[in-house]
C-alpha cells in the first residue's frame, strides 16, 4: 500500500464557525410527476450477490443521469431497452420522455448474473452505454440541446467480457484522433480469497479511439487501443479519469493497484540493490525529546558528492548516486529541516540529525511504514518504558481502583470500536507509469457523494470533516493542490449521519443547497445561509429575538408514491427523483 505523501488543504475562508443550525421552512416544494410508459430497468441483487460491496455497487446504483452540458436535462434507461430523455423547459408543460435510442440484449450472451444497464455521458456530443450483459456501445449524440429530436447512433459496440457498469467516461481529441477513456467497475469472484468475502474489485480502464483506418476516403472506425486494469477489496466511493487520459483518481476503503496491461500481468522491475556489508538492518536510530538521530550504512568509497539529500517538514528523502533510495517518505512527525543536519563518519556511515518541531511523544519509527532500521534504546527509556507497561503484567484487571481512568478492557470492545483493517485513501495514478504520484489518508472524512460542478473538469466529491461537508475539486495540472476546496454545507455532515434511511446525496452545481433522498418517499434540502429580511420571534417567551444576520433553511418534500428511489439528481433550479414508474421534478429554485 502507498504511503500518504500529501493532505487536503481547507480553506478557512469558507468555513462558518458561528453556524448554529438549519431552521425548518414550512414553504411548500412545487412538485410535478411525469408518469413512464415503461417501468425503469431495474435488476435486483440475486442471492449469489450477497456481500456489502454488491449492495455499493450495483443495489446503491443511481439510474437517473444528469447532463452536465445541457441544464436541466435527465437521462434513464427503461424496461424496453431504450435510453430516455427528459428535458425541462417549463414545469407546468413538462412532456413524455423522449427516446434517444433503442438496444437488443440478449441475456443468454452473459458471462455471468446480468447487471442494470448504465449510462455515462461522455462529451456534449457523445456518451457511452452498457446494456448489464458485457456489452459496451460508444453512441454519438449530436450537440444534445441544440438537436434533442435526433436520434442517437451507434459507433462501436464490443463484448467486452464479464457484466459491468461504466462509472465515468471522457473524451479528448489529439492530432485529429478522437479518443474516448471510459472506466468500468466489476465485482468479481476471487478463488484465492479465502479469508474474505471471495469476491476482489475491478477498475478497468478502456481506451477507445479511431485511429483505424487513416485513408481520407473512408471514415474512420474506432477500436479499442488500450486495457489498463486496476485491482482491489473494495468497491471505490470514487473513481475518475483525469482530462486527455493522463491519470486516474480513486478513493476506496481500500486500495486499488494496477495489475494488467492488455491482458498482460503488470511485472515491477525490481530497483537495482546496492552491496551494503550488513545490509539487514539498514540503519540504526535512537531519540530523545528534542531529537532523532539516524545513521545510515553506506557503501566503501561513498563521497559526500553521492548523498542526495532531501528533507522537508515531513518528508525525507536518502539515496546514494542513482541506487535506490535508502529512506524515501513520510516522516513519524514534523522536523524542522533548517535545523537539521547530515555528516558523514569514517566515510562508512551518514549520520542524520532531525530537530523535532514540537518536544512532545516519542517516534515508533523514522520513516512510516519503513521497517528496515533498528531502534537504540538507552537505559533510562527501557526504565520508563517498563513502569508504563507494568500493570500488564499485574494479577489484578485494575490494581489501582483510585485512578480516574481504569484500564480498558478488551472484552468490553464493539465492532465501532475496533479500527480498520485498511484506512481510506485517496490516490491519483499517472497514466503513463500507472503509479500513485499523490496519497491521501482519509481517516475519518467519511465520503457523502459526488456531483458534476463543471462538464469541462473531474467530478467533484463531498467529505465529512466534523461536522461539515465539504466539496473538492480535482485539479490534476495544479501539483500542489490537485484537490481544491470549493465549497462547504455547514452542519451537513453531521445531519447527515442522523438519517438511517438515506439512499442518495447530492448538491446544486452552484451549491446553493444540497439536498438528501431517503428510500422511500422523502427528500430533505439544506440551503446555504441567506441574510434575514424579516423580525424573527421567540414564541414561547413573546419577544423577539436578538440580532441575527443569516439563517439556513431546511425543507422537507414528501413524495407521492410507494416505489423505491431509483435516481437522485440536482441541477440549480431543480431536484429531480427518478421511481420504478415515475419521474418527480420539485422546484427548488426561482
Amino acid at each position: 500500500m502507498a504511503l500518504p505523501n500529501c493532505s487536503l488543504k481547507v480553506n478557512r475562508e469558507l468555513l462558518d464557525p458561528s453556524f448554529e443550525s438549519y431552521r425548518l421552512s414550512l414553504d411548500s416544494i412545487p412538485t410535478y410527476n411525469v408518469e413512464l410508459d415503461a417501468a425503469v430497468a431495474e435488476v435486483k441483487l440475486k442471492d449469489s450477490q450477497y456481500t456489502l460491496d454488491h449492495v455499493r455497487a450495483f443495489g446503491m446504483y443511481n439510474y437517473l443521469h444528469i447532463d452536465p452540458w445541457y441544464e436541466d436535462s435527465v437521462y434513464f434507461v427503461d424496461s424496453k431497452c431504450r435510453v430516455l430523455n427528459l428535458t425541462v423547459t417549463l414545469d407546468t408543460a413538462l412532456g413524455k420522455p423522449r427516446e434517444m435510442f433503442s438496444y437488443e440484449s440478449d441475456p443468454s450472451l452473459c458471462e455471468g448474473e446480468q447487471l442494470c444497464a448504465s449510462l455515462s455521458l461522455t462529451s456534449a456530443t457523445w456518451a457511452a452505454l452498457s446494456d448489464g450483459t458485457g456489452k459496451l456501445t460508444l453512441l454519438r449524440t449530436s450537440k444534445r440541446g441544440e438537436s434533442s429530436f435526433l436520434k442517437w447512433e451507434s459507433m462501436f459496440s464490443e463484448r467486452l467480457g464479464e457484466p459491468f457498469i461504466i462509472i465515468h467516461s471522457l473524451a479528448h481529441v489529439h492530432s485529429h484522433v478522437h479518443t474516448i477513456e471510459v472506466l468500468l467497475l466489476r465485482v468479481q469472484k476471487d478463488p484465492s480469497d479465502t479469508k474474505g468475502s471471495g469476491f476482489s474489485i475491478s477498475l478497468d480502464w478502456i481506451t477507445v479511439d479511431n485511429s483505424i483506418g487513416q485513408s481520407e476516403s473512408e471514415e474512420r472506425k474506432y477500436g479499442v487501443r488500450k486495457r489498463r486494469m486496476m485491482k482491489g477489496k473494495s468497491v471505490p466511493h470514487y473513481a475518475a479519469v483525469e482530462p486527455q487520459g493522463k491519470g486516474v483518481i480513486v478513493a476506496s476503503e481500500k486500495p486499488f493497484t494496477f495489475t494488467e496491461v492488455d491482458g498482460l500481468p503488470l511485472e515491477e522491475p525490481p530497483a537495482e540493490k546496492m552491496e551494503v556489508e550488513n545490509s539487514d538492518p539498514i540503519y540504526f536510530w535512537q531519540q530523545t525529546e528534542e531529537d532523532v538521530t539516524v545513521c545510515v550504512r553506506l557503501p566503501e568509497g561513498t563521497t559526500k558528492d553521492d548523498i542526495r539529500f532531501k528533507l522537508t517538514v515531513d518528508f525525507l528523502r536518502v539515496r546514494v548516486g542513482d541506487y535506490a533510495p535508502l529512506l524515501d517518505g513520510q516522516l513519524f512527525a514534523p522536523v524542522d529541516p533548517e535545523a537539521s543536519t547530515w555528516t558523514i563518519q569514517d566515510d562508512k556511515s551518514l549520520e542524520i540529525s532531525l530537530q523535532k518541531r514540537s518536544d512532545g511523544p516519542l517516534w515508533s519509527e523514522v520513516v512510516l511504514g519503513d521497517r528496515r532500521g533498528e531502534y537504540l534504546m538507552n537505559d533510562e527509556q527501557k526504565s520508563q518504558l517498563q513502569q508504563k507497561l507494568s500493570y500488564l503484567t499485574a494479577e489484578d484487571l485494575n490494581p489501582n481502583p483510585e485512578k480516574d481512568k481504569p484500564p480498558c478492557n478488551a472484552q468490553e470492545l464493539e465492532d465501532c470500536d475496533m479500527f480498520p483493517e485498511d484506512s481510506s485513501t485517496l490516490m491519483r495514478f499517472d497514466g503513463a507509469t500507472l503509479k500513485p504520484t499523490h496519497v491521501v489518508s482519509l481517516g475519518s472524512h467519511q465520503f457523502l457523494f459526488s456531483v458534476h460542478i463543471d462538464p469541462s473538469e473531474m467530478p467533484a466529491f463531498c467529505l465529512r470533516h466534523d461536522v461539515d461537508a465539504l466539496l473538492w475539486q480535482p485539479r490534476p495540472n495544479q501539483d500542489n493542490n490537485i484537490w481544491e476546496h470549493v465549497s462547504t454545507f455547514n452542519a451537513l455532515g453531521y445531519v447527515q449521519a442522523s438519517k438511517r434511511d438515506k439512499k442518495f446525496a447530492t448538491c446544486a452545481p452552484n451549491f446553493s443547497y444540497a439536498a438528501l433522498c431517503e428510500c422511500l418517499r422523502r427528500v430533505f434540502i439544506y440551503r446555504q445561509p441567506l441574510p434575514v429580511d424579516t423580525v424573527l420571534f421567540n414564541r414561547k417567551q413573546g419577544r423577539q429575538v436578538g440580532q441575527v444576520g443569516q439563517v439556513a433553511k431546511q425543507q422537507v418534500a414528501n413524495l407521492d408514491t410507494n416505489d423505491p428511489v431509483l435516481g437522485f439528481r440536482a441541477t440549480n433550479e431543480r431536484l429531480f427523483v427518478l421511481t420504478a414508474n415515475n419521474l418527480f421534478v420539485l422546484k427548488v429554485n426561482n
